[in-house]
């Protein structure tokens, strides 16, 4: 029977800090665009992509892009992180991986959060296509979360199929083709600007990378085995051994 061990410190430092920092860089960043870049190039230049992209929607890309977005939405990725850290456990038959994945994918979420409160910026100033508060633009937090979920499962089958190039290069065109094409449909359907989509992606790839420093490559969660206690005939041996 397997037990669970936790090296506490090594959470503090491979986890908790590196996560408070870049929850700090990301508020931080927000601000900055929010409150001192407001009238800038950058920001002009972030709403003139998504301008030039309203100004060529059709209905075919209008509903690819749906669907697109809709692989990020919250349910989905709620539903499918929860199915896979089940899975994980059963096929590798330790918790690693499957912790991993959900602190991947919760503190992508928890850092976005944060960030929507103290940094509330506007959506782009163009027709919006979803429905969505308006105030929730800086990150992209459907573009977080597929960068956590999606690159955060290819990296998961890469560990434990690292002969196989063939299948490596699989995961990972899926991993990072799904993060892309989210990012672009958050633009066209003008819910995010383009700095939204890239700070989005560096955070759930920052999360990603947390959580696997800690927990897949110096792992501080370890499972230990239970020694089987010695029979009768056996412990009588050693005690009359020893004595």
């Amino acid at each position: 029977m397997s037990k669970m061990s936790v090296d506490f410190k090594g959470v503090t430092r491979l986890i908790l800090v590196p996560l408070a920092i870049m929850a700090v860089l990301t508020i931080g960043v927000g601000l900055l665009i929010t409150k001192v870049l407001q009238t800038t190039t950058l920001v002009a230049n972030d709403q003139g992509v998504n301008e030039q992209l309203a100004q060529g929607r059709t209905a075919y890309w209008s509903s690819i892009t749906d669907v697109m977005s809709g692989l990020s939405d919250t349910p989905v990725i709620i539903t499918a992180t929860a199915l896979l850290v089940i899975g994980f456990r059963l096929v590798f038959r330790r918790w690693n991986e499957s912790i991993f994945l959900a602190l991947a994918v919760f503190s992508q979420s928890a850092i976005f959060l944060l960030a929507t409160v103290f940094a509330q910026r506007k959506r782009p100033a163009v027709e919006h296509l979803d429905p969505a508060p308006p105030t929730s633009s800086f990150p992209s937090g459907h573009t977080s979360a597929a960068v956590a979920f999606y690159c955060g499962v290819a990296l998961v089958l890469t560990v434990h199929t690292h002969r196989y190039k063939i299948l490596n290069v699989l995961w990972w065109l899926v991993g990072l083709g799904v993060p892309l094409g989210i990012g672009y449909s958050r633009m066209y359907r003008g819910m995010h600007h383009l700095s939204d989509v890239s700070w989005g992606f560096l955070l759930g790839l920052v999360c990603i990378a947390v959580a696997a420093n800690a927990l897949l490559f110096r792992p501080v969660v370890r499972e230990r085995e239970k020694a089987p206690r010695p029979s009768g005939a056996a412990r009588s041996y050693r005690e009359s051994a020893g004595g």
